[in-house]
């Protein structure tokens, strides 16, 4: 008798321990997916730009997102700037950055990127090199209304937007606004919020500009760095905060 209860005992746990989460087969598609809590997911709208008169690089963002400043800007002087968000892969922007330095144009950096990334189809990126020169990437399931819209050397993209009209207004208020590269992106940003912005609502926003020699005592290249991180109108307090460093222009 004693041991017909222990060779149950063994069988029940063998059965229990098969039935454990971790032993569950993965789903056929699962290495496919990106790595990405909900919380990881930058859906917003940016822009990235250049400056010839000027030589600066910069990126602006907003998001219904806590501190989308730490995680969708890059940019370094004589190089570029680049924007990565949607289920947002950190590691687009210095990789990115990388082989512009080398050389790469911006569609050649958009395909690097994303065919060694199993997780594409739910990033976006934009892209501008050291001549202005722009290229954008929007995967396929990024959440709607997404895409981007591109001119002269600026390129703006969005995802989980009210809609494509976000986006097409930021790319006129770029064009049309005059003064610093900075205040030009800030008109690109407080266009798209004006149109619908983010569907979810307001949380957070960052500008950065960079230009060789501007950083503090002349030190280094990031010339600008604002972000507002958590603020229930967080464009117009980082369109507040830069206008204490750099005057904004008369209408």
């Amino acid at each position: 008798m004693h041991r017909v209860v222990l060779a149950l005992s063994i069988l029940l746990t063998v059965l229990g321990l098969s039935l454990l989460p971790g032993s569950v087969p993965a789903p056929a598609d699962a290495a496919k997916r990106p790595v990405a809590r909900p919380a990881d997911w930058a859906n917003t709208f940016s822009i990235v730009a250049y400056d010839p008169k000027t030589q600066e690089w910069g990126v602006a963002v907003a998001s219904k997102y806590l501190a989308v400043g730490a995680v969708v800007p890059f940019g370094k002087a004589g190089v570029g700037a680049i924007a990565t968000q949607s289920a947002v892969n950190i590691t687009y922007g210095p990789k990115g950055l990388e082989l512009l330095a080398q050389g790469k144009s911006p569609e050649e950096v958009v395909k690097t990127l994303t065919e060694a990334d199993e997780g594409k189809e739910y990033r976006q990126l934009g892209v501008v090199d050291a001549k202005g020169n722009v290229a954008n990437f929007t995967g396929k399931s990024c959440n709607a209304w997404a895409g981007a819209k591109s001119g002269k050397h600026y390129s703006c993209q969005g995802n989980l937007l009210t809609g494509e009209k976000v986006i097409e207004e930021m790319a006129k208020a770029f064009e049309a606004a005059e003064g610093p590269l900075a205040w030009r992106l800030m008109a690109a940003l407080e266009a798209g919020e004006k149109a619908g912005g983010d569907k979810r609502g307001k949380q957070s926003a960052a500008i950065l500009v960079v230009r060789e020699g501007a950083g503090p005592n002349r030190r280094g290249d990031r010339y600008l760095d604002f972000r507002v991180d958590d603020h229930k109108e967080p464009v117009t307090e980082l369109a507040r905060i830069l206008a204490l460093r750099l005057r904004r222009p008369a209408k």
